[in-house]
């Protein structure tokens, strides 16, 4: 099993990438409010704040705040992606490692996070997004 160096700071401000395995399709905007309803379902659980989402066809970008003390994202990312998976009907092309381990080829399996270092560096994020897909 792979290790990640991860940004690991309870209550802190993470910037995400995440993307689809198929960068062709556009799964992400065809099924929002499915994401929409995985997410809400996500952080009844496992609180966070969203501060800002954009969603893409074929990927996303997120800015998040976890509460004081608390780092597992991706424990949230984990059920975010499995959870708006199992709402899909199967039908995606599933390599035979993917097949081995029972999973879907909805989502690539790995995901680009940065720890935010200041409220500016967020911002400015928010504003290169102005007017891309969903907010």
């Amino acid at each position: 099993m792979m290790l990640y160096r991860r940004a690991s700071v309870g209550g802190g401000t993470y910037f995400f990438t995440v993307n689809l395995a198929d960068r062709s399709t556009d799964t992400l905007v065809r099924h929002v409010g499915e994401l929409r309803e995985v997410i809400d379902n996500v952080k009844e659980k496992y609180p966070f704040s969203m501060l800002a989402m954009v969603v893409l066809p074929e990927h996303l970008h997120a800015i998040w705040r976890l509460p004081p003390g608390d780092a597992d994202y991706p424990t949230r990312w984990s059920l975010i992606k499995s959870g708006f998976s199992r709402r899909l009907e199967r039908g995606e092309r599933i390599r035979a490692s993917r097949a081995a381990k029972r999973e879907r080829g909805i989502w690539q399996r790995r995901y680009i996070e940065r720890g935010m270092v200041s409220e500016n560096w967020g911002a400015g994020k928010v504003d290169e997004w102005g007017g891309y897909g969903e907010r």
